[in-house]
């Protein structure tokens, strides 16, 4: 198992690096980099002491110190590092010559080849696989890189920065020189070289900079990359008008690359993208797509200042970038779609998958205290958890003063490597508060709760509500279990009277609609109080808590109807629902319910919602008619969990919304249709109307899987969308029988030549709650599509198989166990970090019964015992499977 990082032991680095020269000779094996590094002694540093070089996989071919060869004992050189003994303690000159074979690297950190493609992937360590170097974010330095290439093989060469030379080298090769004028960190390096279309447009600034903007695809793909190219235009005047952040270079680069281990890379002016999150048309992507698209792009471009111009200290720090850049593009996409629709979206998220970390073997504090494999700790904790804690923050201070404070952060630490103290400290001044309870947030694991209950005296017309806090104990590799301290939590309320209304209601310890919740137990007074109101707590999802209240069905049902947040509308149809299922689960209820009574004032509920505002607001719609997810249901349980019992439950749940509501949802379809011949458009509304129509598909068909399945056909026939099309092949997924096998074959057979609609095609079969869904996986893994090798196959397969299947992968026999440890560890040896991604989904493993439980275990150590395991995976067995304290 790798060695434990700690926060704790960070010291500054003994040695800076001012300047960096790359000279580049691409060749799809023996690609030669020779870097020249202008180094320092730092005054923070250890005087003297050795200059420790960082290093993977790389060949030595020459080294200089100030012009000449070193001598005899003066380094000490291996793939993993270089050590120069005796550094002169003044400035001086680094010249280094590596060798690395980019069609080798599997792993795809580092420089390596992707479909013909040059590109790299540098966060968090992988610029140590390109040349020896101080491979950590507080060395800042200022890049010149020289790419030098066959013209035939990579036509188009691009670098950080600006273009400052291009020229021909010899008959057959060319190169490139690009400059990075702003100081950076290795990490933040990148190259590309390869034959590549290109669709551009031009930006101008609020400073009157003239940018370029280009996207780079496949060629043959310019037509995909319109709405990707238009979302960096579109971000770059968000963040100005919002943050005032303008861009601040000549061009800005974004390329798609088919074999990428993450989402995208914020690399300076040259973003590096999966394809998935950039190609884009109305045939290939559905209207989800769009919206990941338009967030992802945004959020590589707000690294330019929260993470580029202002990058983080230490990888403890990652959340400072992460999850403020996350909030960032969550306000993005909130201004530019629906705001309460966007904001339900990014709570689903969160407790899909934050949630259940927070409670598995794998949670850690938003900023760990240690860690063993970095690349491990990119994870919804950092993002989505990340994310809140800004966005309480500004609930707190409110819009005025979080803004101040973010002016002053970027300012202040322009050019520098920051902290979270830093970034606290810049709104502490802003607003004179002591945010050091606040800090806390990222300090603890785990998700609080709130329990909440209310009390009307109508003899003195007041209404009390009182609050408790608790946070688990939770022990991590860096420190034992402790008793947790109280969180500052934001609690944005109102009173809603019982017959509908907003009740006005005094109390000095709320402002602007927000309570904050300081200590372990607190009480709320509202006088003047006609009569009993119904509280409406943590709006718009004010804090990242599980919320405990012993509301009565008909006052969550006033909510729903008379709620003036629509956050809380949703969420009390999802409490209604999640009782329910909760109940059914616990019941071993039949998979077909004869009348549900304990549903019906509930889907009584829905008919009135629908036949009032379905058709002015389709999205929200939608959203209130999608059950909570079979995860979510399965952490109210913590323990002994029958994942078959919550598919029944679920199931059940979606026969009686479709017996109960059939007639309007049918009729809503109708209302909803998109005349022949209508134009496409992605946008918000748009959207909403094909996201009702087809949540109205999914619980007919539930309710009536003959009926259903013969408006699936018509609609996969007709369909002129992705979205439309995928989601009658959704339906038919979940219905047995020779139509669903046809309909599979042929949409597989009219994609074969897109790969990226192959995967929504494998996802599709992957998710399958059936018995024999395990062998249809098997077989699937033979697909000439199919590559263990690209990780957009890896995640559509074997992950929506893993992740989001829960009955098969937790099947009582072990084998959806068994499958995904033999996947992880024929991944291991080639791409860790995907392999290590994999086994997450063992998180659960000790919240499932028992029988399977042990096989589950049984599984997790067969991988943790094998011989050469990756840093990446090992870290993930070994706290997966470590003791309980």
């Amino acid at each position: 198992m790798p060695s434990i990082t700690r926060l704790a032991d960070y010291r500054p680095s003994d040695y800076l690096i001012d300047r960096v020269d790359l000279d580049l000779r691409l060749h799809p094996t023996e690609t030669r980099i020779t870097a020249t590094l202008a180094l320092r002694p730092n005054p923070a540093g250890e005087p003297g002491a050795p200059l420790v070089l960082d290093g993977d996989e790389l060949t030595l071919l020459a080294i200089a110190l100030d012009g000449q060869p070193t001598g005899p004992g003066a380094i000490d050189v291996t793939p993993r590092s270089l050590t120069l003994h005796q550094p002169p303690q003044r400035p001086f000159v680094l010249e280094i010559a590596t060798q690395v074979n980019p069609s080798a690297n599997t792993k795809l950190m580092g420089l390596y080849r992707s479909n013909g493609v040059y590109c790299t992937q540098c966060e968090a360590d992988g610029f140590r696989r390109i040349t020896y170097f101080l491979d950590r974010p507080d060395v800042m330095a200022v890049y010149t890189t020289r790419i030098e290439a066959e013209r035939a093989d990579a036509p188009v060469l691009l670098g950080n920065g600006n273009p400052v030379e291009q020229g021909a080298v010899g008959l057959t090769r060319h190169y490139a020189v690009w400059h990075d004028p702003h100081p950076k960190p290795a990490y933040l390096f990148a190259v590309v070289g390869g034959r590549l279309g290109r669709v551009a447009s031009r930006f101008t600034t609020m400073e009157g900079r003239e940018v370029e903007i280009a996207v780079h695809v496949e060629p043959g793909k310019e037509g995909r990359a319109d709405f990707a190219l238009d979302a960096v235009a579109r971000s770059m005047l968000w963040d100005e008008r919002t943050f005032g952040r303008a861009y601040d270079l000549d061009i800005f680069n974004v390329v798609a690359v088919s074999d990428f281990n993450m989402g995208a890379m914020e690399n300076k002016g040259l973003n590096i993208f999966n394809d998935k999150y950039v190609l884009a048309s109305q045939d290939t992507a559905t209207d989800a797509d769009y919206a990941n698209i338009e967030a992802i792009i945004a959020h590589e471009y707000f690294h330019n200042w929260s993470g580029n111009r202002v990058t983080c200290r230490d990888w403890f720090q990652l959340c400072l970038k992460e999850g403020l850049t996350v909030f960032r593009d969550q306000e993005f996409s909130s201004d530019e779609r629906s705001r309460p629709v966007h904001r339900i979206a990014e709570v689903r998220t969160l407790r899909a998958r934050q949630f259940p970390e927070d409670a598995g073997p794998l949670a850690h504090p938003v900023r760990p205290q240690a860690y063993r494999e970095i690349n491990n700790f990119y994870t919804a904790t950092v993002y989505e958890k990340g994310a809140e804690i800004v966005r309480m923050l500004r609930t707190l201070l409110g819009p005025e003063t979080f803004r101040r404070g973010m002016d002053r952060y970027f300012s202040t630490c322009d050019g520098t490597a920051a902290t979270v103290e830093d970034f606290l400290t810049a709104f502490a001044i802003e607003s004179g508060r002591d945010l050091t309870a606040f800090a806390r947030w990222y300090e603890q694991a785990g998700t609080p709760t709130v329990a909440v209950s209310g009390s009307y005296d109508p003899s003195a017309r007041t209404y009390t509500l009182a609050f408790r806090q608790s946070l688990p104990v939770i022990a991590t590799e860096a420190a034992a279990a402790a008793a947790p301290q109280p969180l500052v939590i934001p609690v944005a309320l109102g009173l809603v009277a019982p017959e509908g209304g907003a009740v006005a209601a005094a109390s000095e310890r709320v402002r602007d609609g927000v309570f904050v919740l300081e200590t372990a137990e607190a009480s709320l007074v509202f006088t003047g109080i006609a009569k009993a109101p119904v509280p409406s707590l943590f709006r718009g999802f004010s804090a990242p808590v599980k919320v405990e209240h012993a509301l009565t069905r008909n006052e969550r049902l006033t909510l729903l109807a008379h709620d003036s947040d629509a956050f809380n509308r949703w969420q009390s149809a999802q409490t209604l629902a999640m009782e329910v299922l909760v109940s059914r689960a616990k019941a071993g209820a039949p998979l077909e319910p004869e009348a549900g009574p304990e549903a019906g004032g509930l889907t009584a509920a829905l008919a009135t919602f629908l036949d009032g505002e379905a058709l002015s607001d389709p999205a929200f719609a939608a959203l209130v008619l999608t059950l909570p997810g079979e995860q979510e249901v399965a952490q109210t349980f913590q323990s002994e969990v029958d994942p078959d019992a919550i598919w029944r439950a679920r199931q059940s749940l979606r026969v009686q919304f479709g017996r109960d509501l059939g007639p309007r949802l049918l009729a809503l379809r109708d209302a909803l249709a998109e005349p022949p011949g209508a134009p496409f458009s992605p946008d918000a509304a748009s959207a909403g109307r094909r996201a009702l129509r087809n949540a109205a598909l999914d619980l007919v068909t539930a309710a009536d899987p003959e009926a259903g399945t013969a408006l699936a056909l018509a609609q996969l026939e007709t369909a002129s969308t992705m979205t439309d099309r995928l989601a009658a092949l959704a339906a038919l997924s979940l219905v047995p029988g020779e139509a669903r096998e046809a309909a599979l074959a042929r949409f597989g057979e009219s994609y074969r030549h897109e790969p990226l609609v192959l995967d929504k095609w494998f996802a599709l079969q992957a998710m399958i709650p059936e018995d024999g869904t395990l062998e249809r996986v098997r077989g699937l893994m033979r697909h000439p599509a199919f590559s263990l090798g690209n990780p957009n196959r890896v995640r559509s397969l074997i992950a929506s198989f893993s992740l989001n299947n829960p009955t098969q992968f937790h099947r009582p026999d072990g084998a959806g166990y068994d499958l995904t440890a033999e996947v992880v560890l024929a991944l291991d040896g080639k791409n860790p970090q995907v392999a290590a991604r994999l086994l997450t989904a063992f998180n659960t493993w000790r919240m499932v019964e028992g029988g399977r439980r042990l096989r589950a275990e049984s599984a997790l150590r067969r991988v943790a015992e094998a011989p050469g395991l990756s840093p990446d995976v090992s870290d993930i067995a070994g706290r997966s499977l470590a003791p309980v304290k």
